[in-house]
């Protein structure tokens, strides 16, 4: 377990070094500020030590020799507080630059990777990578950065002053004080492992807020209340025992170092004593050595202390890390095709395509749909309708065959050119938080307010929005508005219209909204569709019957093709999934 921990230590701290490269500069002046704060801190007591020989006896005191050793330390006081606060705010500076820097690329990573991390991952441990252990690392690196320099600076400024005054009672010291390392060092790296399960353990609590919290109309219509207080208060208790373990572990690093640092002091009060009594030693020079001693030993508990948190920082710094460090989606080939126009004709040939090896989905599937054809995809549950368009959209790479889009293999044009060729709109709305001239205009920033405007009357949403305290102005979001889920699918079939790209996929895109209002959203689809290529899902099978090809898909496979009317006159699986949706039970 300890050369685990060990290894773990160095994953983490070696790309943390990277990130606080950059900042060299500030990390030298912090150094600077340190020395300066260290060597102006272990001078006082040597001014303190003099002005005690000042004081001889009863009526045989310097006072004016007193006077003049007050006022060094006045400015010594002074100027050590002047470096400290500097030190501090170098400190500082890196800390926050290298945790933003991290955010910044794992947020940036979040952008460049497979759609297939994300759907495996629960959403809220994401989050808590991004959000809560970067304010764990944070904290570690703050209290690494502001002691481990001072500490450091410390133990050798105060072991070349001892020296200097005694050397043998110097020995006594450091042979003694090195024992408090050994044993932080023992305990944390027995306490990484726990560090990092509390870092695991903290991510399970914010993914299971965050669904319960996001889906709470779903618990309390189904009365799952008691359910997830269970689930909850399990999740809770792990992570409430993880966390005293390991804050139990850790906190045994102060009293162990500390009683080694009361043996160090208490040997070197009882050996200076008697140095004193033999005339070998002054008053003054005891009393600088005690402070020198306490001054050298308190360093030791401190950087044990330290090392604990840089411990729970680095098991957080290394989740972060994981993500960093994921393989990104396969990067457009350099001779990449940009798209900049397409006549609709999509080909696809011998696709074979499964999210896991052991479970066959997509086999030997082709597919030829015309330019301007509007191709309707119906099939039950997990047949694959929804992975064809993920296909299609290239969030997912086919395990073999090939898609062309206008004859381009789509593996030979750029993403973000493809994809725009595309206005798809969803079963599961999206909405950014912002306003809704934004959400509407999320496709296509430099339009015109007349644009805007004209979209959202074939959309049908704006008579709602003008309603609206603010109007287009009036502020939402995806999690939480005033406006209801079908208005929410309006204003994406809006962001659409407005687009207005050369090919169209609507999955189930009319789910959330009114019959009356569907029949005039269909009609403004009908105009929009005519000229451009079409994909349509759709489980209420009456809406595709104008499709020009229907594709009946099940397990994978088409297992019937041809228009509405062929369909129902072959009897086949197509006419028995559109009488059932009329049958009389």
């Amino acid at each position: 377990m300890k050369n685990k921990s060990a290894k773990l230590d160095t994953s983490a701290l070696k790309p943390l070094m990277k990130y606080a490269r950059p900042h060299i500069w500030l990390f030298v002046l912090s150094m600077v500020f340190a020395v300066i704060t260290v060597a102006f801190t272990l001078y006082a007591p040597i001014l303190v030590g003099d002005a005690v020989d000042l004081i001889i006896g009863m009526g045989l005191v310097d006072f004016d020799g007193i006077r003049t050793i007050l006022i060094k330390i006045g400015v010594i006081v002074a100027i050590t507080g002047i470096a400290q606060w500097l030190m501090s705010l170098c400190t500082n500076k890196i800390t926050y630059c290298v945790v933003r820097d991290i955010r910044n690329d794992a947020f940036e990573k979040l952008q460049r990777l497979p759609l297939s991390y994300i759907d495996s991952h629960p959403h809220g441990d994401i989050i808590s990578r991004i959000i809560t252990d970067l304010e764990q690392v944070s904290d570690g690196l703050l209290m690494g950065f502001s002691q481990l320099f001072t500490g450091v600076c410390t133990i050798f400024g105060t072991l070349g002053f001892m020296l200097s005054i005694n050397v043998k009672i110097t020995l006594i010291v450091v042979i003694i004080t090195p024992l408090s390392l050994f044993v932080a060092r023992f305990i944390a790296k027995n306490t990484f492992k726990l560090f990092h399960l509390q870092s695991v353990a903290r991510g399970e609590m914010t993914s299971l807020v965050e669904e319960m919290t996001g889906n709470q109309k779903i618990v309390q219509a189904f009365c799952y209340q008691e359910e997830s207080e269970k689930q909850f208060d399990e999740v809770n208790q792990k992570l409430r025992q993880v966390g005293v373990n390991a804050t139990f572990f850790s906190s045994l690093t102060n009293p162990c170092t500390r009683f080694v640092n009361g043996l160090v002091y208490t040997s070197v009060g009882i050996i200076g004593a008697l140095s004193v009594i033999k005339g070998g030693f002054t008053v003054g020079n005891l009393s600088c050595f005690l402070t020198y001693a306490n001054q050298y030993t308190k360093p030791f508990n401190e950087i044990s202390g330290v090392i604990t948190e840089l411990q729970s920082a680095f098991a957080s710094a290394k989740r972060v890390f994981e993500i960093i460090d994921e393989q990104e989606e396969t990067p457009d080939a350099s001779n990449a095709k940009v798209l900049t126009d397409v006549d609709g004709n999509v080909d696809i040939d011998n696709v074979f395509f499964s999210y896991t090896p052991e479970v066959k989905l997509i086999e030997n599937f082709n597919l030829h749909v015309k330019s301007g054809q509007r191709t309707a995809i119906v099939g039950p549950t997990g047949c694959g309708k929804t992975t064809m368009i993920n296909l299609l959209m290239r969030f997912y790479d086919a395990d073999s065959g090939e898609i062309s889009l206008s004859g381009v293999p789509i593996r030979k044009c750029t993403r973000n050119s493809m994809r725009s060729m595309y206005g798809m709109v969803l079963q599961e709305t999206w909405l950014k938080t912002g306003t809704i001239r934004e959400n509407i205009c999320y496709g296509k920033p430099d339009a015109t307010e007349e644009e805007m405007i004209s979209a959202a009357k074939a959309a049908h949403c704006h008579g709602f929005i003008k309603r609206l305290p603010n109007g287009y102005d009036t502020v939402i979001s995806d999690g939480y508005s005033t406006i209801s889920a079908g208005q929410k699918q309006l204003l994406c079939i809006a962001r659409v219209m407005l687009s207005l790209p050369p090919m169209l996929i609507l999955d189930e895109a009319t789910s959330s909204i009114d019959t009356r209002t569907e029949i005039l959203v269909q009609k403004a689809f009908e105009k929009m569709m005519q000229g451009r290529t079409s994909f349509i899902i759709a489980h209420r099978l009456s809406t595709i019957k104008n499709a020009d090809t229907i594709i009946v898909m099940n397990a994978g496979h088409i297992v019937e093709q041809g228009s509405h009317e062929e369909l129902m006159k072959k009897n086949g699986f197509y006419a028995e999934l559109y009488n059932s949706q009329f049958a009389v039970s």
